[in-house]
């Protein structure tokens, strides 16, 4: 599974501005998962996706920014160079698509079956 994963995301339609704990819902592929913003990396040039800020302390919309995240409940996902389907994903609040995003890292975890299961 996937512990945490970084993530290149592009805010597009989000009434305010975003922060780190921001909880939304993530389409990737078939899963509907919550899933937190951890922690801004980076806030990146739109045009050249050169890094312009380190750690910005939130993101409005148009904004590209490098974000760690970590799902709520387990996800299956993969890097979007290893497998693009799986590699990339939705930002989905108030009923509508807010954001955008590319999984750029994963931070993967072994499987472990609960416990007293069959």
């Amino acid at each position: 599974g996937c512990k945490s994963f970084t993530a290149q995301v592009i805010v597009m339609n989000h009434p305010k501005k975003i922060q780190p704990g921001y909880t939304p819902v993530i389409d990737c592929h078939t899963a509907h998962i919550a899933c937190q913003f951890q922690l801004f990396l980076q806030k990146l040039d739109k045009r050249t996706l050169k890094p312009e800020m380190e750690n910005p302390p939130d993101a409005g919309r148009g904004d590209c920014i490098i974000v760690k995240m970590v799902p709520q409940k387990p996800l299956c996902c993969e890097t979007f160079n290893d497998y693009a389907p799986l590699g990339r994903f939705a930002v989905r609040d108030m009923k509508r698509t807010v954001a955008v995003g590319i999984i750029q890292e994963i931070d993967k975890e072994e499987f472990k079956p609960p416990k007293g299961g069959k």
